[in-house]
């Protein structure tokens, strides 16, 4: 398995591009983009609690190596035939950057209204399913899967997936049902620890914070990007890693 791959199911679930981005294969580039903004808000680095940072992180690259190839139509259809493309990609490549690239920078008050359209919506359902089922009920997991959720979140997630086993929708997990009190205690401890770290901070504190991460990360990529460009833009370097990557393939299926 690639990287990528690899990369992709330890951090969505899937190693398939289209069912991360919840999109069908033969779904248009507006579409792929459209789902590709969605998603990546949610995990957006400058926009997650301290202790989802890391793993945000790395969720918001792999979406950004995804959305580059899908956007590609040589390499999505080179995607599409032999579901493998790590030859194309540079793991150090600046991902934010390419972000904000593609979007016009997002304030506080839009994160807060995609919060709102979320909560209680049929995409927290399903990723509150997907992250109950991956983690087999840990609810630390959980915690740090679903989107604007946290330690207030436990009860209402708790009926959810309570429904949902009920139905027969899911499996009856001894972690989540039950969960020591000591557990669920030094949880909740670590996360009033972080909010009070944080209620100092004033909102337009935190915006004029993101602009200048977002600006300081841009300036210190700026040459990686021209190399970049010098690297993947060239139609005579691109055609020659094509088709070695072409005869790659052929090779293993032999």
């Amino acid at each position: 398995m690639s990287s990528l791959k690899f990369l992709c199911e330890k951090y969505f679930g899937t190693n398939n591009f289209y069912n991360i981005l919840k999109v069908k294969p033969n779904a248009s580039e507006k579409v792929i983009k459209r789902a590709y903004h969605k998603l990546s808000l949610l995990v957006h680095p400058d926009r997650v609690e301290q202790a989802q940072k890391e793993v945000a992180t790395e969720k918001f690259k792999v979406l950004g190596k995804i959305h580059s190839i899908l956007q590609d139509g040589e390499k999505r259809r080179f995607y599409d035939e032999y579901g493998e493309l790590d030859e194309f990609m540079d793991l150090t490549y600046n991902w934010l950057g390419y972000w904000l690239s593609m979007f016009k920078k997002i304030d506080i008050g839009d994160v807060k209204k995609y919060e709102r359209e979320y909560l209680g919506s049929e995409t927290e359902r399903r990723d509150i399913k997907r992250a109950y089922e991956i983690s087999r009920g840990n609810m630390d997991t959980i915690l740090e899967m679903v989107p604007f959720s946290n330690c207030d979140s436990e009860p209402r997630i708790t009926r959810i997936v309570r429904r949902m086993v009920e139905n027969g929708e899911v499996e009856w997990y001894k972690a989540f049902f039950n969960e020591s009190k000591s557990k669920k205690a030094k949880r909740r401890k670590r996360w009033e620890q972080e909010q009070r770290e944080t209620e100092s901070i004033s909102m337009k504190e935190i915006e004029e914070e993101m602009d200048r991460n977002m600006r300081l990360r841009a300036r210190k990529f700026e040459k990686l990007f021209a190399d970049i460009r010098k690297k993947y833009c060239s139609r005579k370097r691109n055609k020659c890693i094509l088709h070695g990557t072409i005869q790659k393939m052929a090779r293993k299926k032999r």
